[in-house]
């Protein structure tokens, strides 16, 4: 089922918003690596928020989910104080890690291994 306009509107405040908390909570760089916030999913009924959270260069993955969720309360009370006016409920705030840059790596990966013995019995054929 395709977002509707609202959950849009939504997500787009919360990830903005949630994105500056988490600069201003140096929750943007754990264990020496970037953690940004990838896209931010509302249901349809504005009750329950999803952030995916990206990960680059950062050791320990889950320990750092974990950081995060840790900190989820003060998280969630900052992201309250500034969107009171613009919701009437504060959403439920739930963490996952997105995984899509590992994917991303991985196909290169497999284009590459396959790309090279091609290229290689082409330029034998060649010669």
């Amino acid at each position: 089922m395709e977002e509707g306009k609202r959950q849009k509107q939504v997500a787009a405040v919360l990830s903005e918003e949630l994105n500056d908390i988490f600069r201003r909570l140096s929750l943007n760089m754990i264990d020496g690596g970037m953690v940004s916030i990838s896209s931010v999913k509302v249901t349809p009924d504005l009750l329950e928020a999803r952030i995916y959270i990206s990960m680059f260069k950062v050791e320990n993955e889950k320990a750092a989910l974990k950081k995060i969720e840790s900190r989820e309360w003060e998280i969630k009370k900052e992201l309250t104080a500034r969107v009171k006016n613009q919701l009437r409920r504060m959403p439920v705030l739930k963490f996952y890690l997105d995984d899509t840059l590992d994917h991303v790596f991985k196909m290169e990966e497999l284009f590459k291994q396959i790309k090279t013995p091609t290229s290689e019995g082409e330029q034998k054929g060649n010669d």
